[in-house]
């Protein structure tokens, strides 16, 4: 099964020293029954987007942890795992699922998604507004969804160990 995992820079650096990388808190977004049921229109692509959206802003809730490199830089790690690694849990939301483990190693790699230098002020407002806005906060909401609005630059896996060594 195709799985997005929210993630930060730090994650990508255990990535590429370790081979492996725990999943923040056993959470990821992926198309599941219950995402595909709420969206009775749209193809499964466009279905996925969403799921993909979803981990882009649950990164925005880890970078407001705090974290010493690349604060402001959303991260998205693709993966495809074992169906039985993954468990759609739809009463945290459509598109949430937990794994069992809760790591995932570079051989599950699918892609890496990162944001780019451009999008730092977008995505540090949305950093600083993604609590407020998970609240009901119009004015967040708005601001969240101008960081969401930015895409995330694509990378191939194998680009993993440059990636980390260029940023």
């Amino acid at each position: 099964m195709r799985v997005y995992l929210p993630a930060t820079f730090a994650s990508l650096k255990e990535l590429s020293d370790t081979g492996e990388m725990v999943v923040q808190q056993g959470w990821g977004f992926a198309v599941t029954p219950a995402l595909e049921e709420f969206y009775t229109v749209g193809d499964e692509e466009e279905i996925a987007h969403v799921a993909f959206q979803e981990a882009a802003r649950a990164s925005l809730r880890l970078l407001s942890l705090g974290t010493e490199h690349f604060p402001h830089r959303r991260v998205v790690v693709t993966v495809d795992v074992d169906d039985k690694q993954v468990t759609p849990t739809p009463e945290n939301g459509e598109a949430v699922v937990s794994l069992d483990p809760q790591r995932i190693s570079f051989a599950d790699l699918a892609a890496l998604h990162v944001d780019i230098g451009a999008n730092e002020e977008a995505t540090a407002q949305g950093v600083e507004a993604v609590h407020d806005a998970d609240l009901g906060d119009e004015d967040a909401e708005l601001t969240v969804g101008d960081a969401l609005d930015n895409f995330l630059a694509w990378y191939d896996p194998t680009e993993l160990n440059v990636l980390v060594a260029l940023m």
